[in-house]
């Protein structure tokens, strides 16, 4: 730890006669110098204490999406992966990361964490994190943290959902059945392509990327979000048609789990998540209009 300087001392002892005579502004001014200099001063009963500041935590160099390197052609070396996404309010992935001690009991667990915000969010040991470029939208994001998968079972999850017990156990047989491409507690179906409302399953048209699970296998092969989606919305939806175009069911699986608040959706005002969740539906129209022969509603006909 670095000694105070005679200067730095000086200046301690004006802002202590600048605080006596209840000067506070020139108080906080010298308060600044001294921290400009890398100190800190604490008052104390007897007088100022000046102490060595901690160095200022500096933003680590941001990379691009497309420049993360797959680790999908290596040999998986955990059970599952979870990923996840910063876009603001880093304390509820945080929140969500210590869920999944009950939430992968006795599983070996990768998680992986993608900050596209500005912030400096300290993590738990052993969690990767990348760190885009900020702006970087959701689906390019979620696509570099999906090549860094090392699990056998792949987890998309949202900061808003938490673990209240085993949900890669069920989630995890579920995928065990080979014509079964996409397992996840919230599932969303369609009569025309154009309404989607919830369901039970157990199979579906969606499931929601609050939570859903898919084997690392789909993914060597090639499967992504579509990058165009830069909010999420529909993503998902678009997501889960790739995978039953490819012949795979897409299934509802119960587990533990809590949703708190989508803050994404919270603050985003009204008019702009509207647009940008339109903008999203017709892209997914456009690419799936036609493939009504992928409902569930018309397989049962």
């Amino acid at each position: 730890m670095r000694e105070a300087t005679d200067e730095i001392r000086r200046l301690a002892r004006l802002r202590d006669e600048a605080r006596a005579r209840r000067d506070f502004e020139a108080a906080d001014a010298l308060r600044d110098q001294i921290r400009s200099q890398g100190f800190e001063v604490t008052d104390t009963p007897d007088g100022p204490e000046i102490t060595s500041a901690a160095p200022a935590r500096t933003a680590p160099p941001r990379v691009r999406a497309a420049d993360v390197e797959s680790v999908l052609g290596r040999p998986a070396t955990f059970d599952v992966t979870v990923h996840w996404i910063v876009e603001g309010w880093p304390e509820d992935v945080a929140r969500g990361i210590a869920s999944f001690a009950s939430g992968a009991p006795g599983r070996s667990t990768q998680h992986v964490v993608v900050d596209v915000t500005e912030g400096l969010a300290s993590w738990p040991d052993g969690v990767e994190v990348l760190e885009l470029e900020p702006g970087t939208g959701w689906a390019e994001a979620r696509n570099a943290g999906l090549v860094r998968s090392l699990g056998e079972v792949v987890l998309v999850v949202d900061g808003c959902v938490e673990a209240t017990g085993d949900v890669v156990g069920p989630l995890a047989r579920a995928l065990e059945d080979p014509s079964v491409g996409i397992a996840g507690p919230f599932g969303i179906v369609s009569d025309d392509l154009r309404e989607f409302r919830e369901s039970a399953g157990p199979r579906v048209d969606a499931i929601e990327s609050y939570m859903l699970a898919l084997r690392r296998g789909v993914l060597a092969e090639g499967l992504r979000f579509d990058r165009k989606f830069a909010f999420y919305r529909s993503a998902d939806i678009e997501l889960s048609f790739r995978v039953k175009s490819m012949g795979l069911g897409v299934v509802v699986v119960s587990v533990p789990v809590r949703r708190h608040e989508h803050r994404m959706w919270e603050t985003t005002p009204p008019d702009v998540r509207e647009r940008l969740s339109k903008r999203n539906f017709y892209r997914f129209l456009d690419v799936w209009r036609g493939r009504e022969d992928l409902l569930e509603s018309r397989r049962d006909r």
